[in-house]
């Protein structure tokens, strides 16, 4: 890390403000209504600091579930669970249940349906992502009508002021395009509303992805671009889980690396050109990669936008709340990874563990004590047996995120873990430039076997790659070993097709040898209760 990126205490500062009742103008995931509330723009809007707290805001949706912790007021509804409902437990779960890399025994409504690759328009977990991607979106948009020039004006908002303001629209801006991103790549066609659409007006229409993608690159070239007043800071110059511009060019890289899929174009040279400035932004790769994923991992290098989780101050049952405690279960002392106890859920498929070679450290992380490599059945997970540790032991656990530090003291809170969630890293980077330069985006080979050769040496594996061994089906697996459980396997399946009708693992498909699925899946559905609000959504095909 670089800069004052090493200091918490801001961060800190914008999440106990998250926590400690702020007062917001409401959003709404039908974003053509115009939600109800005793808050006005005027009176919300009037106190000193309001517009930071607004900002704290912004960035708690993609951590907390509402405006208490653990729950009791939540942000969105339609989910049987406001624990379900929180951002990245939501993204996770879309991301990794259809996947090779993650299985999960709960029978909760829907939940085995996305290991299965049978969900449905009303699945409650989709529909919760739907909505969180648009309750985003609505609370950037409302920031961004209450901070122009003119209102600023208004209110008597000094000069001073308006320049930090600008800054705070600028990191705004990054997290809309972060949810219109996370938007188009799991639901494609979906409304592009921005702080122009009047609230309260008629429903918005459909996007295509197409145009979205263009809105995202846009408001991404716009806030790194230094002639413009509304810019993020230089990379690595953010505090600690704010967004600078490293977090942009990281954002800009993945919409590029997908663009076959998003757009049918390629934008390989565009991959190169942003993962070169990430590279060249005198960010370190963490010598020990498990620090990555402990309470103290605020302080890891490599890490380049995270979502800060502190057990005091961010109580959710989602983030790494989930990421902690559902691979603990059977034989495994819930202490030991600085836990209460473990809620037995999830397990990797044996896919994923013969992925990794002898030697790779990476793989450190997995829990064989007690636990069979293969599953012969998905079984719930002690609701419908008399032996919850057998129901949990069929596939190895995979504790990958641990609340404890570095030095092995426990986090703060055995409920609620410190431990971060570091969704953009320098490794991601590494990965994605190599892919670019082999699909032909130009880059430099040599350097892509170097960067390449430096994460496999962090592994323990040594410097073990010849130009020769640079295949992108070798960039799969690799992405698979560095990020298992990022957040990150369904989209680089569907990049290389091999996510529906190409790609077998145990259990896809709900069969255990596992089975090719419909194209359709590629896409969630388009929720039905959207559909019904609006008449001028269409539905993604196959559903």
């Amino acid at each position: 890390m670089t800069g004052v990126s090493q200091s918490r205490l801001l961060s800190l500062f914008l999440l106990a403000l998250i926590t400690g009742g702020l007062v917001v103008l409401p959003g709404c995931t039908d974003v053509g209504v115009n939600p109800k509330s005793s808050a006005t723009a005027n009176n919300v809007f009037s106190e000193d600091g309001s517009y930071q707290n607004y900002l704290a805001k912004v960035y708690g949706g993609l951590n907390v579930t509402g405006q208490e912790g653990p729950a009791g007021n939540a942000d969105i509804g339609a989910i049987d669970d406001e624990g379900f409902s929180q951002y990245m437990r939501l993204y996770w779960k879309m991301q990794e249940l259809p996947t090779d890399e993650a299985v999960i025994a709960w029978n909760d409504n829907g939940i085995r349906r996305l290991n299965n690759h049978n969900w449905t328009s009303s699945n409650q977990f989709s529909v919760g992502m739907y909505s969180r991607v648009f309750f985003q979106v609505s609370q950037a948009n409302e920031f961004l009508r209450q901070s122009t020039d003119s209102r600023l004006d208004s209110r008597g908002v000094s000069a001073e002021k308006k320049q930090t303001i600008q800054q705070y629209r600028a990191e705004v801006r990054f997290l809309r395009a972060l949810s219109y991103w996370h938007g188009i790549d799991l639901f494609g066609d979906i409304p592009l509303v921005t702080e122009d659409f009047p609230r309260g007006s008629e429903a918005p229409e459909q996007s295509t992805r197409e145009e979205i993608f263009n809105f995202i690159e846009s408001e991404l070239l716009a806030i790194i671009n230094e002639e413009n007043e509304e810019v993020l800071p230089p990379a690595g110059q953010a505090e600690y889980g704010r967004a600078d511009k490293a977090a942009a060019w990281m954002l800009l890289s993945k919409l590029y690396l997908n663009a076959e899929v998003y757009v049918g174009e390629s934008r390989y040279g565009d991959v190169i050109e942003y993962t070169q400035r990430v590279i060249d932004a005198n960010y370190q790769l963490e010598e020990d990669y498990q620090h990555l994923f402990l309470a103290d991992n605020h302080t890891a290098d490599g890490v380049i936008f995270a979502i800060p989780q502190d057990g005091d101050r961010t109580r959710h049952f989602g983030g790494t709340t989930f990421l902690a405690h559902a691979p603990v279960g059977g034989e495994m002392d819930a202490a030991s990874f600085g836990l209460d106890f473990g809620w037995a859920g999830l397990r990797t498929t044996s896919a994923s563990v013969d992925r990794y070679e002898g030697g790779d450290s990476r793989d450190d992380f997995f829990f064989t004590q007690g636990q069979e490599k293969e599953i012969d059945d998905v079984l719930p997970n002690g609701e419908t047996t008399d032996d919850p540790i057998g129901a949990f032991s069929q596939g190895y656990a995979a504790p990958k995120f641990k609340n404890v530090t570095s030095d092995g003291q426990p986090g703060s809170n055995a409920t609620f873990p410190d431990t971060d969630f570091p969704m953009f890293r320098l490794a991601d980077a590494y990965l994605m430039y190599a892919e670019a330069t082999l699909r032909g985006g130009g880059g430099d080979q040599s350097q892509a076997l170097t960067l390449l050769n430096d994460l496999r040496e962090r592994a323990g594996m040594g410097r073990d790659l010849s130009q020769a061994d640079l295949t992108l089906d070798f960039i799969l697996e690799e992405r698979s070993r560095e990020l298992f459980w990022e957040a990150q396997r369904r989209t680089d399946l569907i990049r290389f097709d091999e996510f529906t009708q190409n790609g077998v693992w145990p259990w896809k498909g709900g069969v255990q040898g596992g089975t090719t699925t419909d194209e359709n899946f590629n896409l969630y559905p388009i929720p039905a209760s959207e559909l019904r609000a609006n008449p001028n959504l269409e539905q993604n095909p196959g559903y």
